[in-house]
């Protein structure tokens, strides 16, 4: 091996996605690797161009990928030593979407995708890394790498982006166009332009035996090597590439690249002896790759109408269902529906902005409730307050005017992306929960230091709360009001506690589950009301009372009460468990019946999952003796 190769390799060996690759792999790549010397300001390609047969690696110096957008030039990403860029060829067939640009005096070296496809086809760690990469174009260099090689993302949500690859929809043909080997070319291409597609499943007892494309077309029958009256098993491609019904995105991609094919055959079972359900082309994934998290927010960032932000809710709700269905973790999905759902509620509140023009004051807008909790995984309503900065007495009025304003319209775009206005009026909108910062500490201070004599308005979902937009000073002042009453309050920790334990108990005493007696929901089980809330309500109490900031998740509230409090940890992290069984279980019910998953039908449920639904509410009892315990209640739930 010459010694430039040899250096490339060596150079190579420390950067993911190469460190997962032997030395004699890198050699092999290296050889066949093209050394670029770009001057400052040199361009690589650009915007539209046509793709490379390359990627690339930055050797030294920076490359800056920008895009244009309203006729303005934003940096992406700076690629510096070790990091990869240009991976489109990888995984589309449109031209470049960016320009890659040098900084300074840069030394790229140009992969050719024909030498690395195979690597990548045989490791889905690289894989991986790849569709990482392209999907986020988050950079990672050696610092970013542990040594066995594996990422460690810059952020948990760079992580997820990787999960996501996993539970991304493939939606895909699902009555593809078949055929049957002994028919002549001419009849099937005619019926291919009739049914205006690019391809057709030769079938054998309705079991695929190859495939044909327009390429088969183009390059068999129009370059003269096969006659128009041959029949079609002579120009197809066999065997074929099946898969099984639900796979996911990075699954067809490996596959895809693996056996260097454009489209693939899903059958019943995942092979060619079942019948022919669908076919996946090279476009459809593309198009999955548009529904992925990081481009949804890209994509909300950019909407204009609440319909634009109605149409991505509702890939948000496919993406959720079939995270769901491929078990990824509860607790994932939700980071993931959070950050959507937050950049949905931030870009309301930027569309109203433009539409009134500037805020006399600042502010800030919070969730509360769930989405303030990160726990909004259905269309549920929407709960939020409005805290501006103070004013001058002069100036109250109108400043106050135009926030109720922002507050109106700006609930008015969520209700029409499908969050329903909240039945008890918890909303910025109101001028009861839109008002100035000294106006806002007032209120918190009269809830938590006479909480008896204001139980009426005081609903605990305003100690669960988010910023989603404006001053984050804002937020800590509200934060820092709250932790100083919490200390040594205990008329505030009885009626938290007593609220907490008035829940009506989910099972009787012969574990039976208690289900509503009478309404339009007879015989269901209120697993909002029974099962989430005391979980909920007692992990906000326990965490205001162990004077812990900043954690505002159920599920994490409990995972850190059992760092906390080591000698209930047991209880703390059951509870954590039994959290996210139950969402999980009112998830499926709400995007079954497209409600709120508030009420679960029992008749419907399987033995096993009504075993799991029990079973998730066993801490429940240890939890409100601790409590009680705890804070001496004496209530009897």
């Amino acid at each position: 091996m010459n010694t430039i190769a040899e250096h490339i390799a060596d150079f190579l060996k420390e950067y993911p996605p190469f460190n997962n690759l032997t030395f004699q792999e890198l050699s092999d790549i290296a050889t066949n690797i093209r050394v670029h010397n770009l001057e400052k300001h040199a361009i690589l390609f650009q915007n539209n161009d046509v793709l490379h047969d390359s990627f690339y690696v930055v050797a030294s110096g920076v490359i800056n990928l920008t895009t244009i957008a309203d006729a303005e030039e934003t940096i992406i990403n700076k690629c510096h030593e070790g990091d990869i860029f240009g991976l489109r060829p990888f995984f589309a067939k449109n031209n470049y979407m960016m320009t890659a640009k040098a900084r300074e005096e840069s030394i790229i070296y140009a992969i050719p995708i024909a030498v690395f496809r195979p690597f990548v086809a045989n490791n889905s760690d690289v894989l991986n890394f790849l569709l990482e990469s392209f999907s986020i174009n988050s950079r990672h260099t050696k610092d970013n790498a542990n040594s066995n090689g594996k990422l460690i993302p810059e952020s948990a949500y760079i992580d997820q982006q990787s999960e996501m690859q996993y539970v991304q929809s493939l939606v895909y043909n699902n009555s593809p166009l078949t055929t049957e080997g002994h028919h002549i070319v001419k009849d099937v291409a005619i019926l291919m332009t009739e049914a205006m597609v690019d391809n057709i499943v030769v079938c054998e007892k309705n079991h695929p035996i190859g495939i044909v494309t327009d390429a088969d077309l183009s390059s068999k029958i129009a370059t003269g090597r096969y006659p128009i009256t041959e029949t079609i098993d002579k120009i197809m491609s066999s065997p074929v590439v099946t898969v099984i019904e639900n796979v996911s995105l990075a699954e067809a991609q490996l596959l895809m690249l693996k056996h260097n094919v454009s489209h693939l055959c899903v059958t019943k079972d995942g092979t060619s002896k079942s019948s022919v359900k669908g076919i996946i082309s090279e476009h459809d994934l593309i198009v999955a790759q548009a529904s992925n998290p990081g481009v949804l927010i890209k994509e909300i960032k950019r909407s204009q109408l609440p319909k634009d932000l109605k149409q991505i809710r509702d890939r948000l709700s496919d993406l959720i269902q079939n995270s769901i269905q491929k078990n990824i973790p509860i607790s994932h999905i939700s980071n993931i529906a959070s950050e959507i759902n937050l950049a949905i509620i931030k870009r309301a509140v930027e569309l109203s902005i433009l539409d009134l023009g500037s805020p006399p004051a600042r502010f800030a807008w919070l969730s509360i409730g769930s989405q303030g909790r990160k726990e909004q995984l259905l269309l549920t309503d929407q709960d939020s307050i409005l805290i501006f900065e103070d004013v001058t007495p002069e100036k109250y009025r109108e400043v106050k005017d135009y926030f109720l304003r922002l507050g109106k319209r700006t609930t008015a775009i969520l209700e029409k992306v499908g969050y329903e206005y909240c039945p008890n009026g918890h909303m910025g909108s109101n001028m009861l929960w839109c008002k100035s910062l000294t106006d806002w500490t007032k209120q918190y201070n009269s809830w938590m230091n006479t909480p008896g004599e204001n139980s009426n308005d005081l609903s605990s979902i305003f100690f669960d709360y988010e910023i989603v937009f404006g001053e984050p000073k804002i937020e800590e002042v509200i934060e820092n009001v709250i932790f100083k009453n919490a200390v040594n309050n205990t008329l505030f920790f009885d009626f938290l506690g007593n609220d907490a334990l008035k829940r009506n108990s989910p099972l009787s005493f012969f574990k039976k589950f208690i289900v509503e007696e009478e309404g339009p929901h007879k015989t269901k089980f209120d697993i909002k009301t029974r099962a989430l809330m005391p979980l909920i309500d007692s992990a906000r109490l326990l965490i205001l009372n162990a004077n812990i900031k900043g954690i505002k998740n159920t599920y994490l509230r409990f995972k850190q009460l059992a760092i906390t409090d080591s000698k209930n940890a047991e209880i703390y992290l059951s509870c954590a468990e039994a959290f996210l069984t139950l969402s999980k279980f009112r998830t499926v019910e709400g995007l079954k019946n497209d409600d709120s998953g508030q009420y679960i039908n029992l008749r419907e449920m399987s033995k096993t999952d009504k075993e799991k639904l029990k079973n998730a509410l066993n801490p429940m009892k240890d939890l409100e003796e601790l409590i009680k315990s705890k804070f001496q209640l004496t209530q009897f739930s």
